[in-house]
């Protein structure tokens, strides 16, 4: 009979604290269950939208691959497509970088500064921002305008540095300048890490003589 009355108490202790708790039990259930959902739901978006903006990538890097004016409009329609409605995607900067190849091949150069000023804007990863200041300001200097084309060779990401003084030296010998010139592939032979790269800057430095 005691253990009865024991079962009881328990019962009855059980109960008690479930008129008190269950309702915060139900929403934290539901709550945990939402959240759970969400999270599944959203990975599935961004899976999807991955996807999509491959297939976008894949049509764009095939018509950059084509000559004529057929293939220049697919990759302008597909790099817009990416930068409208893929911005934040790793794709989109990669295709931008590719259309902006494939239209100054072209001989569209306005369209491809157009291209790599975007990416410049609002790309979100530091490596493909750098890489298209350096293919603007590379736009620039086969333009002449050397101002613009230094503009965007400033403060670079430590990977970038060697390469951006060697593209600046190669402003400031077509400026003329030629000693800021050699100050700056002195600076990009020291930055460098790719020792072939560092030969085509040591090419450039005898080229100009001793000081």
């Amino acid at each position: 009979m005691a253990y009865d009355i024991e079962e009881q108490e328990k019962l009855e202790a059980i109960k008690d604290w479930w008129d008190r708790n269950g309702t915060k039990v139900i929403i934290l259930a539901f709550l945990f269950a939402a959240a759970v959902i969400g999270w599944r739901g959203y990975q599935w978006y961004e899976q999807h939208q991955a996807t999509k903006a491959l297939g976008y990538y894949e049509a764009l890097e095939l018509a950059a691959g084509q000559d004529g004016e057929e293939a220049k409009t697919r990759v302008l329609a597909a790099s817009e497509v990416l930068r409208k409605d893929y911005a934040k995607s790793g794709y989109t900067s990669r295709a931008i970088l590719i259309a902006a190849q494939a239209l100054q091949k072209q001989g569209d150069v306005q369209a491809a500064q157009a291209q790599l000023q975007w990416l410049i804007d609002h790309g979100h990863e530091t490596a493909m921002v750098d890489m298209a200041r350096l293919r603007l300001a590379g736009l620039y200097l086969e333009q002449k305008d050397y101002e613009q084309a230094l503009a965007q060779l400033q403060t670079p990401s430590a990977a970038y540095k060697g390469v951006y003084a060697d593209r600046r030296g190669d402003v400031y010998y077509a400026l003329g300048q030629l000693e800021q010139a050699r100050a700056e592939w002195q600076q990009a032979k020291t930055a460098l890490s790719s020792m072939a790269y560092v030969q085509i800057v040591e090419l450039k430095l005898d080229a100009l003589g001793k000081e």
